[in-house]
């Protein structure tokens, strides 16, 4: 807990942390009992190595190996794990359905609509529980290590639901995505011995993180390795990249740990890891921000300055933000997170549901809003492709809202992404108009999500004015808590909360394009004291 609490810089809620890692040794031995293949080491035990930010004795005792893995691939291992245990219980998948908005009543969500490519059918779905787990929002960004669904669509039918977002400015850029392409290569990598260099051949993170090394949280490696980049010690011809260097592995630790980073370095960077280093770059790799939840999983918004649960809405994994990892998420945190949420759901889903319970009735017009944005987006005939606004949206993104940022460059990010939202996304030009397979509509919706999600986390970077994880600005360079942590507390004043940043952001955005923000306290007390002390704000240093 400690780890994960300082990996978030103080900003993640410490119940719903608690929560997380508390059930983390469960839903492992359960995903064993379900065949996941984890690693063993030789006497028989799951294999567990170190990711970044990961230590003994609160910080005191040395690296941690924490981490359950299944060679370098333990996120595909775990789908099929979960996937093929869904079959056993007969769950009906809804497949190639694009979800379009949330069936709401008043404060209640009642279902979503969604649209079937297969037929071109329109489908109103009434359920008494519907969970948001659509995934995150990377391909916002020109570069990124995300699926080209990833998309923000959780997020966005949340937003037209009036319903806020949270911590939107925090984006996590890992150290490592391959030059050129943004596949990821795994942390995983570094936790069996690999090393980034620059082009003098210097193992450059001893020199910002003299401790973790290597292992420092990502959004510490991300910017030392962006540092040596703008300081003229990259690599290649351009100087524009770092290398992660593997070589000095034995071969055999490679081919039985680290498989299918070694295929992919040779697919994407034409790199033989046995012998070369692999070229990478900070790239765009998670949300930390997403649709606000409690420990429990329920949907939240913030009425009176008191949080207010949305009845019968659910959220998980990247689409939602607990706040489990605050400014910064640790390594694999991410896995466990999706799974320890996502069987909460289901387990209060269960305890709360009446089978047969029959669907209250819903007025006629429930829906029609998001019929007839569907039908203007299908019909759009104005002057602007898709694809060129979403070049023009990600590019935008990647230069103005990245791993630094200042009141300049910021500024000019929401003027650009304010224009393209209110000017040129009104413009758009579909062509095919068919309902049947239109994957030109499919990519058309799907920007308008990213439109949305983008004027969130462009408009919450501009208005933090501090450096706090991933969030790291030039010219606010200092974490401005409620004390100055840096300092004996006797004698200092505590800030008023109008006048520090240890809060969430919360953001709207109005259907004329205008942000209004808010905020919400970060909830630092555990959901037991006496089985889990809370960890009081500290400086981050690794």
């Amino acid at each position: 807990m400690y780890d994960t609490v300082k990996g978030s810089d103080w900003l993640g809620d410490q119940d719903a942390i608690h929560f997380l890692t508390r059930e983390a040794p469960r839903v492992v031995y359960e995903l064993e009992n379900y065949g996941c293949p984890f690693s063993r080491t030789e006497d028989g035990k799951i294999y567990q190595r170190a990711f970044g930010g990961q230590s003994l004795k609160f910080g005191k005792g040395g690296v941690a190996n924490r981490t359950c893995a299944v060679a370098d691939r333990t996120g595909h291992a775990l789908l099929h794990t979960l996937y093929g245990q869904s079959l056993r219980y007969d769950v009906h998948y809804f497949i190639e359905y694009f979800a379009l908005d949330l069936l709401m009543h008043g404060r209640c969500c009642k279902g979503i609509l969604a649209w079937e490519l297969e037929t071109g059918l329109l489908h109103r779905f009434r359920a008494h529980h519907t969970v948001i787990a659509t995934g995150g929002a990377e391909r916002c960004y020109f570069s990124c290590t995300a699926a080209h669904t990833c998309t923000g669509d959780g997020m966005a039918i949340a937003c037209r639901a009036k319903l806020p977002l949270q911590d939107m400015e925090f984006i996590q850029f890992h150290p490592t995505g391959i030059y050129g392409s943004g596949v990821l290569v795994t942390e995983g990598s570094r936790g069996e011995g690999g090393k980034l260099v620059n082009s003098q051949g210097e193992f450059f993170m001893e020199n910002y993180a003299p401790k973790a090394k290597d292992l420092a949280s990502r959004d510490v490696v991300s910017r030392a390795a962006t540092m040596e980049i703008l300081e003229g010690r990259g690599v290649g011809e351009k100087k524009d990249h770092i290398y992660l260097q593997l070589n000095h592995l034995p071969a055999e630790l490679i081919h039985e740990r680290l498989p299918g980073i070694a295929h992919l370095a040779w697919v994407f960077a034409g790199v033989d890891v046995t012998k070369q280093p692999i070229p990478v770059i900070p790239t765009v790799h998670y949300n930390m921000g997403g649709v606000p939840t409690n420990w429990r999983a329920q949907v939240l918004t913030r009425e009176n300055e008191e949080d207010s649960p949305i009845e019968g809405l659910w959220a998980a994994g990247e689409t939602a933000c607990a706040s489990v990892h605050g400014a910064n998420r640790l390594g694999a945190n991410s896995l466990l997170e999706i799974v320890v949420f996502g069987k909460a759901i289901a387990d209060q889903i269960d305890c709360i549901a009446r089978p047969g319970e029959r669907h209250e009735d819903l007025s006629t017009d429930v829906g029609e809003q998001s019929i007839c944005r569907f039908d203007a987006t299908r019909y759009a005939k104005g002057c602007v492709p898709v694809v060129e606004l979403r070049d023009e949206m990600q590019r935008t993104m990647q230069k103005y809202c990245g791993v630094f940022r200042t009141c300049d460059i910021l500024q000019r990010g929401c003027r650009e992404m304010s224009r393209l939202y209110t000017c040129d996304l009104p413009d758009l030009c579909v062509q095919d108009q068919s309902l049947i397979w239109n994957t030109e509509l499919v990519e058309a919706l799907e920007l308008q999500n990213m439109m949305l999600v983008c004027m969130h986390t462009v408009y919450a970077a501009e208005n933090r004015k501090e450096s706090r994880g991933s969030h790291a600005r030039e010219d606010y360079k200092d974490r401005i808590d409620e004390y100055d942590y840096s300092k004996p507390l006797e004698d200092q004043k505590k800030r008023p909360y109008t006048e520090h940043w240890r809060k969430h952001t919360l953001t709207w955005v109005q259907e004329d394009g205008t942000i209004c923000i808010s905020y919400r306290p970060v909830i630092d007390t555990t959901l037991d004291e006496t089985e889990a002390q809370h960890v009081p704000p500290a400086i981050r240093t690794y």
